[in-house]
């Protein structure tokens, strides 16, 4: 074609509109091309010496394009054009420091607009990567092929949005901040709640002190975990079982700021009546232990109150704890004793009758005092205490060392409470297994089955035994129960 008859210009031609398909665009600039070469003249088609007819409103056309040496179809090479772009953009988003970006359909156009226009300024200049061929991400979660719709790349593997879900609850991760425990993703909240404890008390997660860490008390035994403030805050604790108080619940208040817990309160003894039967069992424990009490000592259950008057009274006696919950009397005195059982009024107790008894001394022991309002099993342990005090004191052993007599004391409460928490004396400590063996059958024939709640209750008053931590009670226990343990090996 010659030069004269038709004009070569360097922008491209304008089309009415733009076609969806690029091949399709191509092929309808090729049908043009063709018609207006049609016959394959050198020298364009004139009629009536007019100028060329054009289709359309075109009025500008392209040079002929020459064949490429590459054999391979346009359509092939531009599909593989395209797949390089998404593959750099790919790789690029999987070097970001967090490892993770959510990726969308408006990913995909970008790149393949990348290939149409290479000179947009919002994409990176191509650089040289690894080509990934199409149909090459696997879900994580599914284990099938993600093709080129929404997904998530993180530590190196992709999921679909719908597979990428929090180890904790199943459901789908849709924050673009999320929690991992190793290799498992949570829901920030999910993770919050499956590794900051919580209080029990005030139900909330445990705030962290001046140096950022979290701080908290554990009972050492019920494992309860709770604020700190919540020592100082007036939180009410059981006096039988020292938990404290959760706001969800309500403690009954006894006199004198004594609270006690709903589950010690089911087997609570109340009043001088109610505890006669629970007396009477344990010094039949006493005679199956070659220990008969001959005398007839009295037992009256009381308030704090007449309890402390009554040690005020006691000319001898060693008391080492903050509050006393049990006394062997040897002197006369009158002591104000409970006669009726207290009902529950609201949240406290009502309607209590005290009566004065004249106490006179007929032996060595004038009478055993329990403070009221304790569980079954913390009164008999008490009781079982303080009639070891009684019997040492009816056969001449008056001056012995406290430490001596109240660790003497504590063994036999602590082995009335495994008989009564564990008859069958699995995994117990040597001391009650030979010296109660004979008497276990009958202590136990007296009583009746107990709650799962009662025996944990029981476990408890046993692991303050074990591990008071006073000189008397809990060093005076462990002494004497190293005594006696020395003694079975060495009879045995």
């Amino acid at each position: 074609m010659s030069s004269s008859s038709v004009n070569h210009l360097s922008q491209p031609c304008i089309y009415g509109h733009f076609f969806s398909s690029h091949a399709e665009r191509k092929s309808r600039f090729m049908k043009w091309l063709s018609k207006i070469f049609k016959g394959g003249s050198s020298r364009g088609v004139t009629t009536g010496g007019q100028q060329p007819q054009f289709l359309g409103d075109e009025n500008m056309v392209w040079r002929a394009p020459a064949r490429s040496l590459d054999d391979r179809s346009r359509a092939q090479k531009e599909r593989e054009e395209v797949d390089r772009a998404i593959a750099l953009s790919l790789a690029e988003d999987l070097k970001r420091p967090d490892g993770c970006r959510w990726r969308t359909d408006n990913d995909e156009d970008r790149a393949r607009s990348h290939h149409d226009n290479p000179n947009r300024p919002d994409y990176p200049p191509y650089a040289p990567t690894e080509y990934y061929p199409r149909g090459y991400r696997i879900c994580g979660g599914c284990n099938r092929d993600i093709g080129y719709g929404n997904y998530l790349g993180c530590m190196g593997t992709f999921f679909h949005p719908e597979c990428f879900c929090c180890t904790a609850c199943g459901f789908p991760i849709t924050e673009h901040e999320f929690s991992l425990l190793e290799r498992n993703a949570y829901h920030k909240s999910c993770f919050q709640e499956l590794t900051h404890p919580k209080c029990e008390v005030c139900h909330q997660f445990i705030p962290t002190n001046a140096a950022g860490l979290i701080e908290y008390r554990c009972h050492p035994f019920w494992s309860q975990k709770y604020c700190p403030s919540h020592e100082h805050d007036s939180t009410a604790r059981c006096c039988s079982c020292e938990r404290l108080e959760s706001w969800n619940t309500r403690y009954i208040s006894l006199e004198e700021g004594r609270s006690l817990c709903l589950e010690c309160m089911e087997s609570a003894i109340m009043d001088t009546g109610d505890c006669q039967p629970l007396y009477h069992a344990i010094r039949d424990y006493y005679e199956g232990m070659n220990m008969r009490l001959d005398q007839q000592i009295p037992m009256l259950l009381v308030e704090r109150q007449a309890l402390n008057e009554a040690i005020v009274g006691e000319k001898n006696g060693f008391h080492h704890m903050p509050e006393t919950r049990g006394l062997c009397l040897s002197e006369e005195q009158t002591v104000s004793s409970i006669l009726k059982r207290p009902r529950i009024g609201g949240q406290r107790l009502v309607g209590m009758r005290t009566q004065p008894q004249k106490l006179t001394r007929k032996c060595e022991v004038t009478a055993i005092l329990v403070l009221y309002g304790l569980p079954r099993l913390l009164t008999g342990a008490i009781l079982a205490h303080e009639l070891m005090h009684g019997w040492l004191r009816l056969n001449g052993y008056r001056n012995l060392n406290p430490v001596v007599e109240e660790g003497i004391c504590q063994i036999l409460s602590h082995m009335w409470l495994e008989s009564e928490v564990l008859p069958e004396f699995r995994n117990m400590p040597s001391t009650s297994a030979a010296l109660t063996s004979s008497s276990s059958s009958s202590s136990t024939s007296k009583k009746g089955g107990k709650s799962a709640v009662e025996n944990k209750l029981g476990e408890f008053f046993i692991h303050q035994i074990v591990h008071d931590t006073s000189p008397a009670y809990g060093g005076g226990f462990r002494a004497a129960n190293e005594a006696v343990n020395k003694s079975l090996s060495s009879s045995s």
